[in-house]
């Protein structure tokens, strides 16, 4: 086994014992939202970033399961995963031993998670019958390196047959057990996008947040006036609410009737500029056009030509991922994986 590959001690937490006491000095309590919940909890993905072992195989440098939850926190991150997918699927040609349905479970694997695995079943006569994907979110490799177990769950563990599993992983530089997924460095952006919509949906969810403050001191207002104005408010609520209200105070004052904003959040909380901010990071870690995904341009000059960024795309990106799936024809020593060319709409193909 290499250097790189061997473990690592974990870090030891620091010492909280020693921590200042809580201080007794009156304190204001902020209101909580409750539901809805983020789809993962940001202290549980980066614990380690080594591969440890129980004595039969190595543990993932992240979590998997992380990684799955993150996969649907934003629409940023995971629709560039499926456009990448789709256009591999869509030039996939199928093979008897491997189906377009297989493939592209299997190109989902490797674009969420770094490793993707085909295990190779057999005819009586050893010839082989067919690859069917394993989750890559359960699999995991021998201490041996040359081994593959699938475990589900704890009380569940399945040991694949020597020589059954191929093992498709994009390269990390600090271990060389697993592989590690390309977009890492942007998952920060993704949750906190989703951090900025959940923030939203609970400020409405709540529903206990004031509008304004509306302000009368007018001594043309009788109390007649006052109750009527009240009442015109509380009927604006529910269907056909921000409505108009009219208001007719003869020989009043000009400011005799203010209108006071207290629900500035609304306005002043970036929500806008954080969406467009870790968007455009979650679209340089995938490296899919903006065009190519639906999204709508904000300049006057949009994004250019969906024809000639599809173009670029897939020279630069779909090429290279499409020449990492054929990497299986060699482990098995035909051509399994193989692609059609990637035709535009006018006609023209891929370089």
């Amino acid at each position: 086994m290499s250097k790189r590959s061997r473990m690592r001690e974990h870090t030891q937490h620091p010492n909280t014992q020693n921590a200042p006491a809580a201080s007794t000095s009156p304190t204001l309590e902020a209101f909580t939202f409750g539901d809805p919940e983020a789809v993962l909890d940001r202290r549980g993905i980066f614990d380690y970033l080594q591969c440890l072992h129980n004595g039969r195989w190595y543990e993932p440098p992240i979590s998997w399961d992380g990684l799955s939850k993150s996969f649907r926190a934003t629409p940023h991150h995971s629709s560039p995963l499926y456009v990448k997918r789709n256009i591999l699927v869509s030039t996939f040609k199928p093979h008897p031993l491997l189906s377009r349905s297989a493939f592209s479970a299997w190109v989902l694997d490797f674009l969420v998670f770094g490793n993707a695995y085909l295990e190779r079943r057999d005819a009586m006569s050893g010839r082989p019958l067919s690859l069917k994907p394993a989750l890559a979110k359960y699999v995991r490799r021998s201490v041996d390196l040359d081994g593959y177990w699938y475990v589900p769950t704890a009380a569940e563990e399945y040991e694949f047959e020597p020589g059954r599993v191929f093992h498709l992983l994009e390269h990390d530089i600090d271990q060389e057990v697993y592989g590690l997924p390309e977009y890492l460095s942007a998952l920060q952006s993704a949750w906190l996008n989703e951090s900025a919509t959940l923030f939203r949906r609970r400020y409405y969810k709540n529903g206990s947040h004031a509008g304004f403050i509306l302000y009368a001191h007018d001594t043309k207002l009788n109390n007649d006036d006052v109750d009527a104005l009240r009442a015109a408010l509380r009927s604006s609520k529910g269907p056909g609410n921000f409505r108009n209200l009219f208001l007719h105070a003869p020989g009043g004052s000009k400011d005799g009737i203010q209108l006071i904003p207290v629900s500035e959040v609304a306005a002043k909380d970036e929500f806008l500029n954080i969406k467009n901010v870790t968007r455009d990071d979650q679209l340089a870690a995938h490296r899919v056009p903006p065009q190519l995904i639906g999204i709508i341009p904000t300049n006057t000059g949009g994004f250019g030509s969906p024809a000639q960024a599809a173009e670029v795309f897939a020279r630069n990106e779909i090429g290279p991922l499409q020449a990492r799936f054929m990497e299986l024809n060699e482990w098995i020593g035909e051509e399994v994986v193989a692609f059609e060319a990637y035709v535009f709409p006018d006609g023209s193909t891929a370089a």
